[in-house]
C-alpha cells in the first residue's frame, strides 16, 4: 500500500520527509529500541511513542518505510534535524499506538 493513501486514510500528519511513491509492507509496534533494531525490516512502518534522536538513527539502519509517532508525539529538535538529515520519513497521529495499528489493519484488509 502506498504511504500517501495510508496517511488519507489514517488522517496522519506529515512531521517530515517525500511519501510520495513509496510503498510500505508491514508494520512494528514497539518502544524498546533494541527490540526495534532487531525487529523492524525494511519497508516496515515503525510506530512508536518515542521521540528522541534514538529513533532516527533505529529509523536509518533498519531502512524503514516510515516512523509513526502516536499519542500526538513530537519528534525534539535534534531528533526532526536528524530525521531531516537521514531523509528519514516521520508522521504522527494522535491515536494510541492500539489504535493506529488496528486502523492500519483494517486499512489494509479492505483494500484486498
Amino acid at each position: 500500500m502506498k504511504l500517501t493513501d495510508l496517511k488519507e486514510s489514517l488522517n496522519l500528519k506529515l512531521i517530515n520527509g517525500n511519501i510520495e511513491d513509496i510503498d510500505f509492507d508491514g508494520v512494528y509496534a514497539g518502544d524498546f529500541l533494541s527490540r526495534a533494531m532487531s525487529h523492524v525490516s525494511s519497508g516496515n512502518l515503525w510506530v512508536t511513542i518515542m521521540t528522541n534522536t534514538n529513533v532516527i538513527a533505529v529509523a536509518s539502519l533498519s531502512d524503514c518505510a516510515a516512523v509513526i509517532l502516536a499519542e500526538g508525539m513530537s519528534l525534539m529538535p535534534d531528533a526532526l534535524k536528524a530525521a531531516e538529515d537521514n531523509d528519514i520519513i516521520v508522521l504522527s497521529s494522535e491515536d494510541t499506538v492500539y489504535d493506529i495499528c488496528v486502523k492500519i489493519y483494517k486499512t489494509l484488509n479492505e483494500n484486498e
